[in-house]
C-alpha cells in the first residue's frame, strides 16, 4: 500500500518516510543505487523519486556521483556524532582503551546489536595491516562476528530463536557457520570459555575474539572484539588475548553499572 493511502499520524508525512527508507537502502547497499534502483526500493514512480533524490542532495543527506549513483552524504554523520557523543558506552570504551596499553597493538572495535546485525560505534586501529576496514556505522551479520556472538550468548534460547527465525544470512567466507545448531555448539563453548572467537567467518585469514559488554541490570548492551591475522593465532596467544579482552569487557561493564562475575 502507498505512503499516500495513511493520512493520520505519522503516514501524513509521506516523503519523510521515503526518505527515511531511502537513506536505509543506500546505507546498507553493497554498490551505490542509481536513481531508478531507488525508485523501485520504495515503491514510487521514477518522477517521484527524482524530485526527492534531487531534495535530499541539495540537503546533504545523500552525495550523487558523475555517474549518478548515489550514496550517503555528509549531513547523516552530523546526527550520528551527536549521537554517538550522548553514548557512555562509546566515551567508556575510548577512555578504557586510552589508559589501557594491554591490546595496544591489536585493533579493537566496538558494537552494539541491533536485530540479527551488529552496528560498529568505535574502532581504534592499529598499525598491522588485516587485509579488512572497519567502518563506524558499518553493518555484519551477528551470527558471524565476535562481538555478535559475544552478545547473543546473553539471550535466552527462545530468545536466540525468535531473533534467527527468518531464515540464515549468506556466509561471507566457507568458514561462516551455516545455521542454529552450530551457533548454538559456539554459545555453550563462549560461556565456558568467556569470551567469543570468530574463526575466518567476516574475512578469511583474520582471527577475531569478542567479549560482551554488560549494564547495570547484568545484560549485553554491546561487544568489544580484538582482531589478528591467523599466522599470529597460536593457541596461547589467543588464550591470553582473551583473557586480557575479557578483563577489558569487565571493566568498561564495571563502568556502567554492570557486576560481572
Amino acid at each position: 500500500m502507498d505512503d499516500d493511502a495513511h493520512p493520520s499520524g505519522g503516514e501524513s508525512v509521506p516523503a519523510l518516510r521515503r526518505a527515511v527508507r531511502i537513506l536505509d537502502f543506500v546505507g546498507a547497499a553493497e554498490t551505490e543505487p542509481s536513481s531508478a534502483d531507488l525508485a523501485r526500493a520504495v515503491g514510487i514512480p521514477k518522477s517521484t523519486a527524482h524530485g526527492l533524490l534531487a531534495a535530499m542532495v541539495d540537503l546533504g543527506l545523500l552525495t550523487r556521483s558523475n555517474e549518478g549513483s548515489f550514496r550517503l552524504g555528509p549531513h547523516p554523520m552530523r546526527w550520528a556524532n551527536g549521537f554517538l557523543a550522548r553514548q557512555d558506552i562509546v566515551s567508556e570504551f575510548q577512555r578504557h582503551f586510552m589508559e589501557s596499553m594491554d591490546l595496544a597493538e591489536h585493533t579493537v572495535t566496538l558494537t552494539v546489536l541491533d536485530g540479527r546485525e551488529v552496528v560498529y560505534l568505535a574502532c581504534r586501529n592499529s598499525d598491522k595491516p588485516l587485509g579488512f576496514t572497519f567502518r563506524i556505522g558499518m553493518r555484519l551479520p551477528a551470527e558471524f562476528t565476535a562481538t555478535g556472538k559475544a552478545q547473543l550468548e546473553g539471550l535466552s534460547n527462545l530468545e536466540l530463536e525468535r531473533l534467527l527465525e527468518k531464515g540464515w544470512p549468506k556466509p561471507m567466507t566457507r568458514t561462516s557457520i551455516s545455521g542454529l545448531a552450530q551457533l548454538q555448539t559456539e554459545l555453550i563453548e563462549i560461556r565456558e570459555r568467556g569470551y567469543s572467537i570468530d574463526n575466518g567467518q567476516i574475512r578469511e585469514g583474520m582471527i577475531c575474539l569478542g567479549a560482551a559488554i554488560l549494564d547495570y541490570s547484568n545484560k549485553p548492551v554491546g561487544g568489544v572484539a580484538i582482531s589478528l591475522m591467523e599466522s599470529e593465532a597460536l593457541p596461547e596467544v589467543l588464550e591470553r588475548l582473551g583473557r586480557l579482552l575479557r578483563r577489558s569487557a569487565d571493566t568498561i561493564s564495571r563502568r556502567l553499572g554492570a557486576n560481572p562475575a
